[in-house]
């Protein structure tokens, strides 16, 4: 007496194929909409509240996890300025801070501040960016 093997038919593994599909296109969706929505906004609504000036000398902070925000600041021309950017759980590529302008590139830590001083800058603006040029924000200076 031979056990035979039961025989899973051709339409059942299709269907699990297309299911498994199906989950995985929508998994991913899920993840790049959820980041282009984070994106939207962030511009004007944050740009007034991140820049201050004690003691004469002007800082900008910047959060830096999943990319930058805000993606644009608004700040003083000709006055001391210190570019403040927070980390806090930062594991993606944001983490690798690079302002060509001034020639600054770093890994940055995953949870912190990293105190950049962009001497005295004079109208124009400064752009940041992660190593791969995926994420980036900008200072208009005025």
């Amino acid at each position: 007496m031979e056990l035979q093997k039961p025989k899973i038919s051709n339409g059942v593994n299709k269907t699990v194929s297309i299911i498994i599909t199906i989950a995985l296109v929508i998994g991913i969706g899920i993840v790049f909409l959820g980041q282009s929505k984070k994106d939207f906004g962030s511009v004007s609504t944050e740009s007034a509240q991140n820049v201050e000036i004690r003691y004469g000398v002007q800082y900008v902070t910047i959060n830096a996890r999943g990319g930058y925000s805000p993606k644009v600041s608004l700040a003083q021309a000709n006055i001391p300025t210190k570019l403040v950017v927070k980390t806090n759980g930062t594991y993606d590529c944001s983490a690798s801070l690079v302002i060509r302008s001034i020639g600054y590139q770093k890994i940055l830590p995953n949870t912190g501040e990293e105190v950049i001083d962009l001497g005295t800058p004079k109208t124009g603006t400064i752009q940041g960016l992660c190593s791969m040029g995926m994420y980036n924000f900008a200072v208009n200076f005025n």
